[in-house]
């Protein structure tokens, strides 16, 4: 059985050489990719119209293929073009020739500014290149790019596929392409040569043309006129006698006046440096044919003045230092940074060590006693004074980060009330300063409820400018963390002083704007309060008739006669009253105390009878009759009373709040809780509303407060007549309802000796420690929107000069975009960088127009047509790759950069005459000297397209076109070849 099993086993090792082998299965991969994308059989299309490859879209696709374990990616080019209609199918005979063969001829489209290189060396619509697919792969061997251009040639074949095909080879940098165009009965094969070294009968067009006649190898004796297309391009890099009009910062300039062409307030903008680098000009023959010119190692007839077009494009300078794109950028540099202002300036000048013991003993008295507020001489120097003193005591002089008169500077910038010495004037001031509300119609204006910024007219805004100027000229985080702390110390003595804080608008904190400027405005409103409270002090004990003052002070002000008989009653009913841990509003004197205080012992008994007040009490705190309204009862009329404002808040504290609340969860317990919370202010106007009109009942207060809840009808009484009849509605008759249970609770007490509802100082308190906690990278967060706002008024600003369509699209995406990133706290420090960059762009392009517009003499332009032209065509080189001349040479623009090279020759060394007479023995040199005293430079590129029509390979072939591109440059030199072969008749 063994021996049988033997042989048996010997037929399975019969090899199998029908099997694939990995070159026809790489080629069956690319007959596959071609049939996928529909690439196979006749390609048809329109005639190319003048300038569509730059105009028209074009589109890619893209797949990866391999030869063995060896990855090739193939791409698809093509240009996007309406589909033909069906007269162009019945124009395709036979002998028709392939798309691509016939846009080997086409002159529409020669020197494309923007295409792929393979469009410009053979005026293509439609190719596929095969390539290796990681970067760093190549197509070395002759060996290997034979078997490649054989996988096409067979792929081609098989599929009748007729776009060409190309591969690339060699190292990717070279651009080396091979490929092959198939199509019925011919054949075009697409070769390069590429040197580094440029042979010298290859740098004219007399040796060109020898080397294309010879490759076609046409057998005919009179061999047909070949066409041409040549362009010359010049390069201009001097701009001698254009200065760039952007002068550089001169940092040490005066602060007072300006710094470096700059005030405090204003950020600076443009390019330190030119940023247009270079300009090419394009002069181009487009149809020429062979005879008509000569152009050979010894004599030229190619003179750019006499070519019939002119084209332009500039190159821009990368990334051009541009002085407001780095403002922003290293103010942004600040949020990365992680230390304190007192690891930076050293120990803390908000405390100072010898006082800290002795003032704390005086906390309490300082914060109760209503002593009159002394008034200082205000200056700079004075406010200054004491910060110095507190700095100097832990650092030198010399290390401060500022100096006096930059700091001063500053500080008088911001705080323009200071520059008054006198203290009387100053204080009338203060209060029209502080509310200076601008018109809000205004667009730009309104921009800071967008990106969540502060008024461009405002304190914080100002101090955004000015620490972001300090940042960059003057001693960076240093700087900042300095300035910050003698802003912080100015905001204390504002606080102790009542001095209002300049530049911040009245009311209370606008949430539309930065955390930090509601702080402020919050502080502003602790100032306003104890201001209006010092002053109706000070008021009472002068004066104290009636209805003295208004407003905060009107609290305390409106009261009727003196009851001497109740003075002796000491006992405080009150509950606020004996709670000493708590500030309340002070009464105008001690008797009006103890007068009050016997009041309410007299309320304590008829407060329980029911809902009416007893009517024996005076009234208090009373604003102005109702006018309409009277009492249910009583039927006197009804009095609005002097209420307390409601407390303003900050985000955080409103956040907080809401933190709080919704702790509180949802048991009946939590709500009712959440409730009494929510209904503080209500209650303190019960007690104002029952203060200033005794024997009123919570109807009378609904009709005045809520009017929607007291529902009034009209019904019959007894007697037949029809009364109005009112109750209140169904939600304030629900049991254990709120406002029924604080009517019952609330005691007629006026608002002046209420317990505050905002208490100014322990706010004021928690506003001043927020600010000196604050980090220079904290500060640099929250003012980094109000940076954005100003750098975009300023963008707006400056292209508003300059007019450009392109810069207004930009400015709107950049304002959007913007708004989304700037409206939530705590934004990515990617997306700011984005605006940033967006900001910076615009920066360089507005540059850029002004650079071009002072070369092109635009604004001196006398004749109105020729500057709108001018001012054209600087726009059109903006926006476009490559901008035609109208006129070309001999048109306004045409001239002036002909003066442009001219003027850049005369600069250039010339050498002596002497010299020059000796060495001009040679037809070369004679050649060279031509040059050096020509208008122009010698051409930085030479580009020429030779084609013709003949029959290839023999006399009886078919005639077919062929091409060739030639491009030369100073370290490049590339011949790009597409000759056609007849594959029938041969």
């Amino acid at each position: 059985m063994a021996a049988d099993s033997e042989p048996e086993s010997e037929v399975f090792e019969i090899t199998d050489f029908t099997t694939a082998s990995e070159w026809e299965r790489f080629i069956s991969k690319i007959e596959e990719v071609l049939n996928d994308w529909k690439l196979i059989g006749i390609s048809s299309g329109k005639p190319l119209e003048k300038g569509v490859y730059t105009t028209g879209a074009w589109e890619e696709k893209s797949d990866e293929i391999s030869f063995a374990d060896f990855k090739f990616s193939i791409t698809h080019h093509y240009l996007v073009q309406e589909p033909s209609d069906k007269d162009g199918k019945e124009e395709l005979v036979e002998d028709a020739l392939p798309l691509p063969m016939q846009d080997l001829l086409c002159m529409n489209n020669d020197f494309p500014p923007r295409a792929h290189c393979l469009v410009r060396w053979y005026g293509l619509r439609e190719f596929v290149v095969i390539a290796p697919a990681a970067n760093n792969d190549a197509v070395l061997s002759e060996s290997k790019c034979n078997l490649l251009l054989s996988s096409i040639s067979i792929a081609l074949g098989n599929t009748g596929c007729q776009v060409p095909l190309f591969v690339q080879i060699h190292h990717k940098w070279r651009r080396m392409y091979v490929g092959e165009c198939q199509g019925p009965g011919v054949r075009t094969d697409f070769e390069m040569v590429h040197l580094r070294k440029v042979p010298n009968q290859y740098t004219h067009l007399s040796g060109l043309l020898d080397i294309f006649k010879s490759k076609i190898g046409c057998p005919l004796t009179p061999l047909p006129p070949v066409s041409m297309a040549i362009r010359l391009t010049y390069v201009l890099q001097d701009w001698q006698q254009y200065f760039w009009p952007q002068q550089p910062p001169d940092i040490d300039a005066l602060v007072g006046g300006e710094v470096g062409g700059l005030e405090f307030g204003k950020l600076p903008f443009g390019a330190c440096e030119d940023p247009i680098s270079e300009l090419h000009l394009a002069t181009t023959w487009p149809h020429l044919t062979e005879g008509i010119i000569v152009d050979n190692d010894v004599y030229s007839d190619l003179d750019p003045i006499q070519a019939p077009q002119w084209s332009v494009r500039v190159r821009k300078a990368d990334n051009p230092q541009c002085l407001l794109g780095d403002f922003l950028t290293e103010f942004f540099k600040l949020c990365r940074r992680k230390e304190s202002t007192d690891e930076i300036l050293g120990r803390s000048a908000f405390e100072e060590e010898g006082k800290e013991v002795a003032d704390i003993t005086h906390a309490l008295s300082k914060l109760t006693e209503p002593a009159p507020v002394p008034i200082h001489k205000l200056s700079v120097t004075n406010m200054v004074h004491s910060a110095k003193k507190k700095i100097r005591k832990h650092r030198g002089v010399d290390e401060s980060p500022l100096n006096n008169e930059v700091l001063n500077t500053i500080l008088l910038f911001l705080f323009p009330d200071a520059a008054d010495k006198l203290a009387d004037g100053f204080e009338s001031r203060t209060s029209t300063s502080a509310g200076n509300n601008p018109p809000t119609e205004n667009e730009d204006y309104n921009l800071f409820s967008q990106f969540k910024s502060a008024p461009s007219d405002s304190l914080t805004y100002k101090l955004a400018l000015c620490l972001c100027m300090i940042n960059f000229y003057h001693g960076g985080v240093k700087g900042v963390a300095h300035l910050w702390q003698e802003f912080v110390l100015e905001m204390r003595y504002r606080w102790e002083n009542n001095y209002l804080i300049p530049g911040l608008a009245n009311g209370p904190p606008d949430l539309r704007c930065c955390l930090l400027h509601q702080k402020l405005q919050m502080l502003n409103c602790c100032i306003e309060r104890k201001k209006a409270r010092d002053e109706g002090k000070r008021g009472s004990v002068s004066d104290r008739s009636p209805g003295g003052t208004s407003g905060d002070t009107g609290k305390g002000a409106d009261h009727s006669g003196d009851n001497p008989d109740k003075e002796k009653e000491v006992g405080k009913s009150w509950e606020s009253w004996s709670d000493s841990e708590e500030e309340f509003f002070e009464c105008l004197s001690d008797t009006e105390d103890l007068k009050g205080n016997g009041q309410e012992n007299g309320k304590k008994g008829g407060a329980k009878e029911g809902n009416k007040e007893p009517v024996n009490l005076k009234p208090e705190g009373r604003l102005h009759p109702h006018g309409k309204l009277t009492l249910l009862h009583p039927g006197e009329p009804l009095y609005i009373p002097i209420t307390q404002e409601p407390a303003p808040m900050t985000e955080d504290l409103l956040e907080e709040q809401s933190e709080v609340l919704a702790k509180l969860g949802t048991s009946a317990e939590g709500a009712h809780l959440r409730a009494r919370m929510q209904s503080a202010c209500l209650l303190s106007d019960m007690e104002s509303f029952k203060a200033a009109n005794p024997g009123c009942c919570l109807e009378d207060f609904v009709r005045w407060y809520s009017p929607r809840d007291y529902i009034e009808e009209e019904v019959v009484d007894e007697k037949g007549n029809i009364v109005i009849k009112g109750e209140l509605s169904a939600r304030m008759k629900i049991p254990s309802n709120m406002w029924v249970e604080a009517w019952e609770t609330a005691k007629p007490v006026p608002a002046r000796r209420q317990k505050r509802l905002f208490d100014d100082t322990r706010e004021a308190e928690k506003v001043l420690h927020y600010l000196a906690v604050q980090k220079p990278a904290d500060l640099a967060r929250h003012l980094l929107p109000c940076i954005i706002h100003a750098a975009v008024l300023k963008v707006k600003e400056e292209e508003a000069l300059e007019d450009i369509s392109s810069v207004k699209k930009i400015i709107k995406q950049i304002i959007s975009h913007s708004s989304k990133v700037l409206r939530f706290p705590n934004p990515e420090d990617k997306k700011l960088e984005e605006i940033i960059a967006q900001i910076m762009s615009v920066e360089a392009i507005i540059a850029r127009a002004r650079s071009l517009k002072a070369k092109f003499g635009v604004e001196k332009c006398e004749n109105e047509e020729e500057k709108e032209d001018l001012q054209r065509f600087v726009n059109c080189l903006l926006e476009q790759p490559e901008v035609s001349v109208i006129g070309a040479g001999r048109g306004p623009a045409g001239s002036i950069i002909h003066k442009l090279f001219v003027n850049a020759q005369r600069v250039s060394a010339v050498p002596p005459l002497d010299e020059e007479l000796r060495r001009s023995g040679s037809s070369e040199e004679r050649r060279l000297n031509m040059g050096a005293v020509s208008d122009f430079p010698p051409p930085t590129g030479r580009e020429v397209i030779l084609r013709t029509t003949v029959p290839r390979p023999a006399p009886y072939s078919k005639p077919l076109p062929q091409r060739m591109y030639s491009v030369l440059t100073k370290e490049d030199f590339r011949l790009a070849g597409a000759f056609s072969a007849d594959t029938t008749f041969f």
